[in-house]
C-alpha cells in the first residue's frame, strides 16, 4: 500500500488547513485511515482516524477542531484543521492499517505516507 499525502503548509493562527491522502495498491474492505503528527522532541501522536466503516477516533490535541472524513471508492481520506494554533506545527502522517480502528489505536499503521508540513504562525 501506498500513502500520498498532501495539502501541509504555512498558515497563521485561527487559520485552516485541510491535508488530503490518497491509498493506492492492494486496499481491504475493512480498514482505517487517519492522521498522526509528530512535532521536534515530541513523540508522533494520532490526531484522528477513521475506519472504513465510519468509525472515527479524534486525538485530545485537535478534538473540536478538526474534522476527519473519507471516500471508501477513492480511497482517500481528509483532515479539516480549524482554529489552528502554533503548537500545531508538525510533520502530519496519514497512515493505513487493515484492520477496524481500535487495533490501530494500539499500535499503529501497517504503512505510513511520506508527510507533509504543518507550520502555524503566531
Amino acid at each position: 500500500v501506498q500513502l500520498q499525502a498532501s495539502g501541509g503548509g504555512l498558515v497563521q493562527a485561527g487559520g485552516s488547513l485541510r491535508l488530503s491522502c490518497a491509498a493506492s495498491g492492494r486496499i481491504f474492505d475493512r480498514n482505517t485511515m487517519g492522521w498522526y503528527r509528530q512535532a521536534p522532541g515530541r513523540q508522533r501522536e494520532p490526531v484522528a482516524l477513521i475506519s472504513s466503516g465510519g468509525v472515527t477516533h479524534y486525538g485530545d490535541s485537535m478534538k473540536g477542531r478538526a474534522t476527519i472524513s473519507r471516500d471508501n471508492a477513492k480511497n482517500t481520506v481528509s483532515l479539516q484543521m480549524n482554529s489552528l494554533k502554533p503548537e500545531d506545527t508538525a510533520v502530519y502522517y496519514c497512515g493505513y492499517r487493515m484492520s477496524t480502528i481500535q487495533p490501530m489505536l494500539k499500535v499503529g499503521p501497517d504503512y505510513w505516507g511520506q508527510g507533509t508540513q504543518v507550520t502555524v504562525s503566531s
